[in-house]
């Protein structure tokens, strides 16, 4: 029996020819400033217009500035990238939702935000954490420049169909586990390669059990397996996260809408190339300590030993990454301190990581010598967050309340980390400068972000209260 993977790229074939890639249809194309400006080019020359602006939405998030509003930003390549993006949608008429707009925030948190991201659609964005949009049953990657302007011109892609691999998560998550948790137990046991040319579908009462902020953590994550895509198929949680917002279908269109998109689930027989199970009571808060997200452990654990790995590639890496991360085998990772902390991005910047974050600082101050920066995922998220007085718990400890960006997931803006200087952060990626040339990070949950705060080393939130 085909599983949703299957029918989702089927239904969305246009062409397809032997020793080709197949050419899909695109349902909705996601923009950014930073890897759009050479697609625009590349139309101009060929004297192409957008296919379909309609189904084309644009945003301002990796490059622009989180401490301030002001436009153009300081940062002249900022302001060059953003003013490029302005001037091509304005050309091509693309709507887009500028810094400081009521619309605008990170990519893959407003395209679910506003209810542009539906089950059964293929949604594509430069960018390689498109995965996201695939926690609402949607075929959701990333793409390159070119086939950024090949969309922008066609509404089509051409590309080679992945296999498949479902990762049935057994059980119920403990108390105190998080979807972040259980992505980084997830990639540490299968490795950062060990989904590569697959896409993945999440299954079983664990994945049920999750709100649409974490399945969409999860699916972010997904890239770190090494996998194409993934996704959680629809169900009513999906229906009720979507119901009423901007793109969404009308009332009058709801009750056919659900019953398509129910339509492309996998079925309990369904096939797959690979299948992978996972015994959720074994998550715990975890943490990476090296340089890729597989090269994590539970917080209770300690920083391994590189000669007890048998693999020699995975020795000699974790030997490299000790090394530039600085840390010493045995050493327990909670006694590991820490100069910043950073909350927010594609993969924890919405309103529910931020309310998770804030009941663990509420009454509490961040410690001594410690920055914490808190970046809201969107002007939305920043603007629920300040209803409901989040800002004020984050300030009144000591963090810094900023505006909606990408911020120090990733060193395009003024937000690095200095050379040697250590993060606990709720990004994604934790290679080597990721966050600023010779940076260390840390790779951590919400709840682990803000006890990690408090105490100024990589802590769990049940620790916090023996430490009361």
């Amino acid at each position: 029996m085909p599983n949703i993977i299957e029918k989702l790229w089927e239904s969305h074939v246009v062409h397809r020819a032997p020793d080709s890639p197949d050419l899909l249809y695109v349902d909705f194309h996601l923009l950014h400033e930073g890897s759009s400006p050479q697609a625009f080019d590349g139309l101009r020359r060929s004297g192409r217009r957008v296919r379909r602006p309609d189904l084309t939405l644009a945003t301002e998030d990796h490059i622009v500035p989180t401490g301030t509003l002001t436009y153009p930003p300081r940062n002249t390549t900022a302001a060059l990238l953003m003013r490029t993006l302005r001037a091509n949608c304005e050309e091509f008429g693309i709507t887009l939702h500028p810094m400081n707009s009521q619309g605008q925030g990170i990519v893959h948190v407003i395209g679910p935000e506003l209810g542009v991201t539906q089950p059964g659609m293929t949604v594509l964005c430069g960018d390689s954490h498109t995965s996201t949009h695939g926690a609402f049953g949607a075929l959701a990657f990333g793409i390159g420049t070119s086939q950024v302007e090949h969309v922008l011109a066609t509404q089509t892609l051409a590309a080679k169909k992945p296999k498949t691999m479902a990762v049935n998560v057994l059980g119920a998550l403990p108390t105190g586990a998080t979807a972040k948790d259980l992505a980084l137990y997830i990639i540490s046991q299968i490795g950062s390669g060990g989904a590569q040319g697959h896409i993945v579908e999440y299954r079983g009462d664990a994945i049920r059990s999750l709100s649409m902020e974490q399945r969409m953590t999860l699916c972010n994550m997904s890239i770190e397996l090494g996998a194409r895509a993934g996704l959680v198929g629809p169900d009513e949680t999906t229906f009720d996260y979507l119901r009423g917002r901007s793109y969404a279908p009308s009332e009058n269109q709801w009750a056919a809408a659900t019953e398509r998109w129910l339509s492309f689930s996998s079925d309990d027989d369904s096939d797959y190339d690979a299948q992978i199970d996972i015994d959720a009571g074994e998550v715990s808060p975890y943490v990476t300590w090296g340089t890729n997200p597989s090269q994590a452990a539970p917080l209770s654990a300690t920083v391994p030993e590189p000669d007890s790995i048998a693999n020699s590639e995975e020795r000699l890496a974790a030997d490299n990454a000790l090394k530039y991360m600085d840390l010493a085998p045995g050493t327990p990772l909670s006694a590991i301190r820490v100069d910043t902390v950073f909350l927010g991005s594609c993969t924890n910047g919405r309103i529910e990581d931020l309310r998770a974050a804030a009941d663990i600082l509420r009454g509490r101050a961040v410690a001594s010598g410690v920055r914490m920066v808190v970046v809201p995922g969107s002007m939305a998220v920043k603007a629920d967050a300040e209803a409901e007085g989040l800002n004020r718990v984050f300030t009144d400890a000591g963090a810094e309340w900023r505006n909606p960006g990408c911020s120090l997931c990733v060193g395009m803006n003024d937000d690095v980390l200095a050379r040697g200087q250590r993060a606990a952060s709720t990004s994604n990626r934790n290679f080597e400068g990721r966050q600023g040339k010779g940076s260390r990070t840390h790779l951590v949950s919400p709840a682990v972000a803000a006890a990690t705060a408090v105490t100024g080393q990589l802590t769990s939130p049940d620790r916090l209260a023996v430490l009361a």
